[in-house]
């Protein structure tokens, strides 16, 4: 039996016993130090310019290059949840994590700095999908809001503490103790895991198709790294060099699109027998499909503007890293406190009360961002910032819950996967095309002789059009996604 049948419908209405429960803590746990890291090196991509000597497009892979090698990497979940014991799959991911921000630590320059992300990120990758496969299991639909309510508590301090703990360490010991700070936390969490973990299920024999592994990596990756050309043709301007990277640009994005296609249609041929990599019937749910499309909006939007944000405190305003994590602390313990009120207005009342209201929020405290100039004061920044953090908070407890709900049993790794994949990938494109616009905006300005922080502004301002336009359409698919019925759903048909 795989890892996503590993409870039967009929004892879902059961208490979680002492097992399951520690199970959702330690995995909350491995959750917490993967959020930790990520929320700390927003703070630092400014300080790494310079420390690193580096520019802004550059800088931005060590956030790109994590979530693209989990967009690569998520596909093969599926895959890892029916093959490997959820012991098995929780120790490798903890170990990788572990690996990649002990290299971090020791990281001589940005090109180890970036391969130690990479290590980091392929265990994240892991975690993720077991995470959100493991709940969908063993917790009763009825009871799935709270749950997730009492998960965003957790997940929220990792953004509550990070930029507050990223500045301090940026100000005064220097960027390696942001992983520093993680290592131990990280390997305390692979011993909980070692001593505690316990395996759910069965493993099955199933296999790995090596071709849907490349045609994956090829796919997702090229249409990324296409994307993060762009920046290095706005920066060469007319040169020659512009040329080398319009060339590099087009040939990534055609041979991304290419081997997505050819992915995608691989899929749906193994899937007549099972063998799929990522099993593509779950697009049969209408409600997982419009909440794909919702996610891949909002996921864009929001990777985009949390990695522009803090450049723009900092670059514009004139902040401190310190300052700047301070700012951002009031929208993340907003987050936190909020989550369990949304779980439970989620079971009683579903999707729609959450998501359009919140939405719009969203969208607004986007449209306000526009208004940002270098003389904004920090106070409607931090207001402007608590205001997302609420509308992010009445969107995504409800839209995972949802959109997972809808689907069977049997298919909740995939849709694990195809939802966290989507997010990468989405998020990996809103940062790459926000950090574009942004660098691009400010190098114009700075050619007119624009004041260095007028220019920041301005790089900032135009990347923030950008994303309030992007989210738009969110105002038009909250009204779309529904609650699923609280009984498991019937099997999606073989073929």
């Amino acid at each position: 039996m795989a890892a996503a049948d590993i409870a039967h419908p009929t004892v879902r209405d059961e208490p979680l016993g002492r097992d399951k429960t520690r199970l959702v803590w330690l995995l909350l746990a491995a959750a917490f130090v993967a959020i930790l890291n990520e929320t700390t090196m927003g703070l630092a991509i400014s300080h790494l310019i310079d420390d690193l000597s580096i520019t802004a497009v550059s800088a931005q892979w060590l956030t790109t290059a994590f979530m693209l090698t989990m967009a690569v990497v998520i596909p093969i979940t599926g895959f890892l949840l029916r093959r490997f014991t959820t012991r098995q799959v929780f120790i490798t991911a903890m170990s990788l994590f572990s690996l990649g921000t002990f290299i971090a630590v020791l990281a001589p320059g940005f090109p180890v700095l970036v391969a130690a992300r990479v290590v980091q990120a392929s265990g994240t990758a892991i975690m993720m999908p077991l995470l959100m496969t493991t709940l969908m299991t063993i917790v009763p639909p009825h009871s799935r809001g709270r749950m997730m309510g009492r998960v965003s508590i957790v997940m929220s301090l990792a953004p509550a503490i990070g930029p507050s703990l990223s500045g301090f360490l940026l100000d005064t010991l220097g960027w390696r103790w942001i992983f520093g700070i993680v290592l131990p936390i990280a390997l305390v969490a692979l011993g909980m895991g070692i001593r505690w973990m316990v395996n759910l299920g069965e493993t099955t024999h199933a296999p790995i198709d090596v071709l849907s592994v490349v045609l994956s990596a090829f796919g997702f990756g090229g249409i990324v790294y296409g994307l993060s050309q762009i920046g290095g043709a706005v920066d060469h301007g007319g040169s020659g060099a512009a040329e080398g990277s319009t060339l590099t640009l087009s040939i990534s994005l055609v041979v991304g699109l290419v081997a997505l296609v050819l992915f995608l249609w691989r899929q749906v041929r193994l899937q007549r027998d099972d063998d799929a990599l990522l099993d593509l019937r779950v697009f049969r749910s209408r409600n997982f499909s419009v909440a794909i499309v919702h996610m891949t909006v909002l996921s864009a939007a929001f990777f985009g503007i949390i990695t522009v944000l803090p450049l723009y405190m900092q670059r514009a305003l004139g902040m401190e890293p310190g300052a700047t994590g301070l700012a951002m602390l009031p929208g993340a313990l907003l987050m936190g406190l909020a989550g369990p009120v949304i779980g439970r207005i989620y079971d009683a009342r579903g999707t729609r009360v959450l998501m359009v209201p919140g939405s719009v929020i969203a969208v607004g405290t986007l449209w306000l961002y526009t208004t940002f100039t270098d003389t904004t004061p920090v106070w409607l920044v931090v207001v402007a910032q608590v205001l997302l953090s609420l509308g992010l908070a009445m969107s995504f407890t409800p839209l995972f819950t949802a959109s997972l709900g809808s689907l069977p049993p049997r298919m909740y790794s995939y849709g694990s996967a195809v939802l966290s994949t989507v997010q990468q990938v989405a998020g990996a494109a809103g940062v790459a095309a926000l950090i574009t616009v942004m660098s691009s905006a400010s190098a114009n300005s700075l050619a007119l002789g624009v004041d260095p922080s007028a220019a920041e502004a301005a790089g900032a301002h135009a990347a923030f059009v950008v994303a309030a336009f992007l989210a738009l359409p969110l105002l038009v698919v909250a009204f779309l996604i529904r609650k699923p019925a609280d009984a498991p759903q019937d099997p999606v048909p073989a073929r």
